[in-house]
This record gives structure tokens, sequence and C-alpha cells, in this order.
């Protein structure tokens, strides 16, 4: 994980900017109280740890990525940015109040050892929101129509809900709820699936060098040829067939909230 984002670093903020309405959602998961001290794990360029900061709750932000850290100290030097993973964070025991990660379950290496690490540094009663999307969800995306093996490789690694939930039940937590999250029209966080709505965005390349399923994923003949298709799909009016044939009812992306009880 750290090779793949010191790869994509140097770019990533000018596309994964902060989207307020996902700030405003992890902020309501996770209610943190104004004196506690919160960790964003797999934080990134820390655009979350960043907005949540500034917003006065204390954060530690953990990332396997030097390069990316780099680029969050830049942002934010408040922040207590970490060298680390979620499976080894290299805080003490019960040492926060609560815990987001937003899009990175996926890239760690043991799912049962990472939550178990977080339950191991968070406070009883402490929330932990993570931000997420599922096999299921991303075979209803329409990207797989024009990068199908692209995206084969992205759902490869995700976990399902199931083991998710399982892993979380597994080491400590109790599942609150799972909500799922429909890209908006305006989202300002570049991530695999904003152009849901808007599929011209997938011919900017700074927003594919952003995306870690087209930055380290693809084929490079998969996305030139898909980038054709899509093309002349938009040209013709035929990507509107190709959009309703993928809609559902699954949602987008999906968060998953959690509390240590004890």
């Amino acid at each position: 994980m750290s090779i793949k984002y010191d790869k994509i670093g140097n770019d990533y903020n000018r596309t994964r900017k902060p989207d307020p309405y996902l700030t405003k959602k992890l902020l309501e998961h996770l209610a943190p109280a104004d004196n506690g001290l919160y960790l964003d794990i797999g934080c990134g360029t820390g655009n979350y740890t960043d907005q949540l900061q500034k917003r006065g709750y204390q954060f530690i932000g953990i990332d396997p990525s030097e390069k990316m850290l780099k680029e969050a100290r830049l942002k934010n030097s408040d922040v207590q940015w970490v060298l680390g993973a979620a499976e080894n964070t290299g805080l003490s025991n019960s040492s926060v109040d609560g815990i987001i990660g937003s899009l990175t379950i996926h890239h760690w290496t043991d799912l049962n050892a990472g939550f178990l690490e977080l339950n191991r540094v968070l406070k009883p009663n402490g929330n932990i929101v993570i931000f997420t999307s599922t096999p299921k969800q991303m075979k209803g995306y329409w990207l797989n129509h024009y990068f199908p093996k692209m995206l084969e490789d992205s759902i490869a690694q995700m976990p399902s809900l199931e083991s998710v939930k399982s892993a979380m039940t597994d080491n400590g937590f109790e599942i609150v709820k799972a909500e799922p999250y429909n890209i908006q029209a305006n989202l300002e966080d570049k991530f695999l699936y904003c152009g849901k709505q808007n599929p011209e965005m997938y011919f900017n390349e700074q927003i594919r060098h952003g995306i870690s399923s087209f930055s380290s994923l693809a084929n490079r003949d998969e996305v030139e040829q898909g980038l054709l298709k899509l093309r002349h799909d938009i040209d013709s009016g035929k990507i509107q067939e190709v959009m309703k044939s993928h809609q559902n009812d699954l949602g987008d992306y999906l968060y998953v909230i959690g509390r240590k009880n004890r």
C-alpha cells in the first residue's frame, strides 16, 4: 500500500479534496466530544483529518505512506501525523476516543488484525466509522461496462460487508448500523465512482491519477480502449442506456459504524 500511494502522492491533493457532505457525515457518525482525541486511520494526505481538526477536534493521522504524510504535514502542523498502519498503530492502549477510516480497509493486510489493533487503542464506548464500498455495490457501477478488468481487480481487493462486520464483532466491536451513500453530483472528492453522474470526469488525467484503480490496477490498453468506447457512447447518447442498466438500490458506498462497549 505504501508503495502504491508513494507513487501517486504528489498529485493526490489536486483532485482528492475533502467533500463537505462526507465531512458532515463523518462527524455525525463519529459524534466527537470537544475534549477528545481521535484517530484517522489510513489518513492519506490528511484531507478529512485536517477538516475535522479545523472544526475544533483533536486528531492523530496514521498512514503507511511517508510521501502522503509529508503532504499532510504541510497542510496542518497541529495534527499529530504518524507513520503506521491499522495493524500496528504504535499507540497506547485506550488512547483515543473515536476512530474514522475513509476508503482504507481494502488496503489493510489483515482485517482481523486491523480491527483488533483499533479496538486496543480505542476507549470503551468509543465509536469507529468506516467508509468503504462493497463488492456487491461495485458490481453495480457502470464503469464495469468500459473497464471490466480494472473493476474486476478493484472488486477483488474489497472486503464484503459480511466480512467487515464479522471482523469487527470478532474483535470487540458492536455494529451500530450500516448506512449506504450515493454519489452526489457536486462531490468534491474524486474517488473511483465520482463520475457516476458525469462520465466526462474520467477523461481528466489528473482525476484518473488520483484514483488507485486507474493509477495502480488498470491496464493502459484497457483504459485507452475504454475511454474511446465511453467517448463514443457519450457522443451517441448510448451512455444513458448503459447508466440506466446499472441503476440499483444498493448505494454506491457505505458507512459502517461500530462501538467498543468494554
